[in-house]
């Protein structure tokens, strides 16, 4: 593995605060319907493709995205039954079935190979879209993605809560419980959980995260989408080794950034290295004082990082 990752030089746009989301739309590409955030850049720059994490929505990429634009046009997307995204009948919400609808999504679309970026369950996806669909990915970067991490980490814990999510007879009423606490409280909560300094989340970025937590209790998928996601993520990391994510990452052919915040309290920055490591052409960074959504906690870092990257790759020195 080599860790010296190049950071992109040029002059990357002014963060606003209270920059809105891109906008978004229903779209249907290969048979799939999804929703997308559609994020500006130059035209024929090559194109950037991001996949969030459990609970969250294409919405997270607001800023990296913004920033990105400089070099690269993109498109954030719900993934089946978060966000706006409806899940298509009889879906299993399984990593590789998440990963199947994008895959097929992008095929679609014709863009050729993309810059693909992934957090936490995304970045699960997205590792497996680039060991089984290499033709459609150019470079591939995952943010805190969630490897196998089975460890009882006392810091999840935030809201012991959580947890008891997981248990097969009290779960179900637990999560109901979870869901009738106050949006304004289950948001400061996930702040207090994925963010090693909540302090730096933006007034208006709360507020967005309040009324899309809002408008998701409404969808009645919600509840199901990430209680089987979540299940299904943790039975992929049960996978027997000749097919764990350990041995999906060593098939990536793809130069491939991973970015972990060395504060994270859902996946453990202890595998990083073994993640950089597995990835034939993997490389590393590790952001102190950073949690487990660098691009929101820290979207300068990972610009810099992740455009370094495609113009090392562009230069063929990565």
């Amino acid at each position: 593995m080599r860790t010296r990752v190049p950071l992109y030089s040029g002059l990357l746009p002014q963060l606003l605060p209270a920059q809105p989301p891109w906008p978004g739309e229903i779209h249907r590409s290969g048979g799939v319907t999804l929703n997308i955030r559609h994020t500006p850049g130059p035209e024929q720059a090559g194109f950037a493709v991001y996949l969030h994490g459990l609970g969250g929505s294409s919405t997270n990429f607001t800023d990296l995205a913004g920033l990105v634009g400089v070099r690269l046009p993109g498109m954030a997307i719900d993934l089946p039954g978060f966000g706006r995204s409806a899940p298509p009948g009889g879906f299993d919400y399984a990593p590789d079935s998440h990963a199947e609808v994008v895959a097929t999504f992008l095929a679609g679309l014709g863009y050729g190979s993309v810059h693909l970026v992934g957090n936490s369950l995304g970045g699960v996806v997205a590792l497996l879209i680039a060991a089984r669909r290499p033709h459609l990915v150019r470079t591939l970067t995952l943010l805190a993605p969630a490897m196998p991490d089975l460890r009882m980490d006392p810091r999840r814990m935030s809201d012991p809560r959580v947890a008891l999510t997981m248990l097969p007879l009290v779960g179900t009423w637990v999560r109901r419980m979870l869901i009738e606490v106050p949006p304004e409280e289950q948001i400061e909560r996930m702040l207090r959980l994925c963010f090693a300094d909540p302090s730096v989340v933006a007034s208006a970025r709360r507020a967005e995260a309040v009324a899309e937590c809002v408008e998701r209790i409404a969808l009645t998928w919600a509840v199901t989408a990430l209680r089987q996601s979540t299940q299904q993520l943790a039975r992929s990391w049960l996978t027997p080794s000749s097919r764990s994510l350990w041995w999906v990452a060593a098939q990536v052919q793809a130069p491939a950034l991973v970015v972990w915040g060395a504060a994270d309290k859902l996946v453990t920055v202890r595998k990083a290295p073994r993640t950089a490591a597995a990835l034939p052409r993997g490389r590393l960074l590790v952001l102190p004082r950073t949690g487990h959504l660098p691009q929101m906690e820290q979207p300068t870092s990972v610009a810099r990082a992740m455009l370094g990257m495609i113009d090392a790759v562009d230069r063929a020195v990565w």
